[in-house]
């Protein structure tokens, strides 16, 4: 597939991401747009902590402006409005985005892809598509929808993908990047010093919906490792989590359009499903978000926005 530079980027730009942390993965294309940034949820997890104030410092460093929509649930109510059904909590969210967009004469939005890693990055796609959509027909000019991957290698690409867009950081852009990653928590300064080290990296290794901490990460990886690894559509995603990734590889950013998929049931089901089932059956949750009950709906609902 064709891969092209990108060198010139508007000065309208956008980033809309689900959690906190996620604008670290694109640091260098931050660096360079300069975009507004939306974030959806204030990435508190289940321990209840914001990561908005260093996400926000992360923005102001590189000279992005934080959009209108700015953390403003925490996971527990996305969690809880997928599981009941609150369609209009994310129609509301997509038009309000929209708004946002027209407002600031937004003509390129970047944000996370749909990995089946987590519903929340999902369905924040599903949203993103949506306020796209609307911000397209509302204003005089088109809006270019572009996607990233948070979860799997940086250059991976997903199959379909027609064309990529990439950027290569330079020492300097790098470097800030890398030093953002190491003061954004203890955690990930941790897995980018073992990197620095000659070591892999394993951020992606810490499961970001929800979250389990220590050994029990290491029972479930091993847990998980032979049902996915077989899946086509996540093994370079779960090598990466499993194996871990040169830290070299993050000096690469691959962005390509949203590839806009009609909502549709599915007969495999997505990494959050089988995660979310272990952690049900420990005790730590009390329910399962699933796609075709709960996901689907909310996918066809914010289809037919008009």
């Amino acid at each position: 597939m064709p891969v092209r530079s990108w060198d010139v980027l508007p000065a309208t730009a956008a980033l809309a991401v689900a959690h906190p942390s996620h604008e670290l993965r694109v640091h260098g294309w931050l660096q360079r747009a300069r975009p507004r940034v939306f974030i959806l949820t204030d990435g508190g997890g289940h321990a209840g902590e914001s990561r908005l104030p260093r996400s926000s410092a992360i923005v102001d460093g590189a000279g992005a402006t934080p959009g209108e929509i700015f953390g403003p649930l925490g996971e527990a109510g996305v969690y809880k409005a997928l599981l009941c059904g609150h369609a209009r909590l994310f129609t509301g969210l997509a038009e309000d985005l929209a708004t946002a967009f027209v407002q600031n004469g937004i003509t390129l939005v970047v944000g996370d892809a749909a990995e089946g890693y987590s519903s929340t990055h999902d369905v924040w796609r599903l949203v993103v598509n949506s306020a796209v959509r609307l911000a397209g027909r509302r204003s005089q000019h088109r809006v270019e929808n572009y996607e990233f991957l948070v979860i799997g290698p940086p250059t991976h690409v997903p199959e379909g993908v027609d064309e990529v867009r990439e950027i290569q950081l330079d020492d300097h852009e790098y470097d800030r990047k890398i030093a953002a990653a190491r003061t954004y928590t203890s955690k990930l300064a941790h897995d980018v010093e073992i990197a620095l080290g000659g070591g892999k990296f394993f951020g992606v290794r810490r499961f970001s919906e929800p979250q389990l901490a220590g050994e029990a990460d290491g029972a479930l990886i091993e847990q998980l490792r032979a049902r996915f690894e077989s899946d086509p559509r996540f093994g370079a995603s779960v090598r990466a989590l499993l194996s871990g990734i040169e830290l070299e590889a993050f000096r690469t950013e691959c962005f390509w359009r949203a590839q806009e998929v009609a909502p549709a049931a599915v007969d495999v089901p997505p990494f959050y499903e089988v995660y979310g089932e272990k952690l049900v059956e420990s005790g730590r949750y009390p329910a399962v978000i699933r796609h075709n009950e709960h996901v689907l709906p909310i996918a066809q609902a914010l289809a037919a926005l008009e």
